[in-house]
């Protein structure tokens, strides 16, 4: 079994994240050929999109699919609790963050460059995301982990994505994120303390910090 990843993907870092938890036995690996839109990767997977799960032959393209997966067929640490009104208010955040929260941030990644930038679009993807950051915050249960005490899926969705954000939103002169935010600004800090989640982000940090140029 495979992942193919890009460290600097949020959505394959949350993946990653779910494998680093459950110890599970998948290799980690870069696409072939010369990218996701190589002929090599697309006979992979035709979405020519990362993350991308090879378990043993069926091929999974999308994250949650891929931890939904990872989550049957690997049960133990479970990651998605026994009742199902607690498995909906997990895939609530699992479904607000690739629907609603990582859109508008998806967007400012064209606008990084202040040479280069819409400004009008910043405006309004700013705006967009500081909305979804406040139901967000509205949404997090207090004192423990996104969905109550435990750590689940929706911890490992949203992670990446935070780490983003709070990477990314100085750069634009935007209100830091977590100002303003107890409940946000209270996970954050927990959820950063979970090896497997320290795991994925300092992989992407690392990734990052080549990106910018600092790797050489």
């Amino acid at each position: 079994m495979k992942l193919y990843n890009m460290n600097l993907s949020n959505f394959a870092t949350k993946s990653r994240i779910v494998i680093y938890e459950k110890g599970a036995n998948v290799a980690i690996v870069p696409p072939p050929g010369t990218g996701l839109k190589s002929p090599e990767y697309r006979a992979i997977n035709p979405l020519g999109k990362i993350p991308c799960l090879d378990a043993d032959g069926l091929i999974i393209p999308e994250s949650e699919l891929i931890n939904e997966y990872l989550e049957d067929k690997f049960p133990d640490p479970h990651l998605l609790p026994a009742s199902p009104e607690d498995r909906a208010r997990v895939r609530l955040f699992t479904r607000f963050h690739d629907l609603y929260l990582d859109p508008p941030l998806r967007a400012l990644f064209a606008h990084l460059n202040p040479k280069s930038r819409d400004d009008k679009v910043v405006t309004e993807k700013l705006t967009e995301l500081q909305g979804r950051l406040d139901q967000l915050e509205a949404m997090l249960a207090e004192g423990g982990y996104a969905a109550g005490a435990d750590f689940t899926l929706a911890d490992c969705a949203l992670a990446p994505t935070i780490f983003f954000v709070v990477n990314m939103l100085p750069g634009f002169g935007a209100k830091p994120p977590l100002e303003g935010r107890p409940r946000l600004t209270a996970w954050w800090a927990k959820v950063q303390e979970r090896p497997s989640v320290k795991k994925g982000l300092a992989e992407m940090a690392e990734a990052l910090k080549a990106m910018l140029g600092g790797g050489r």
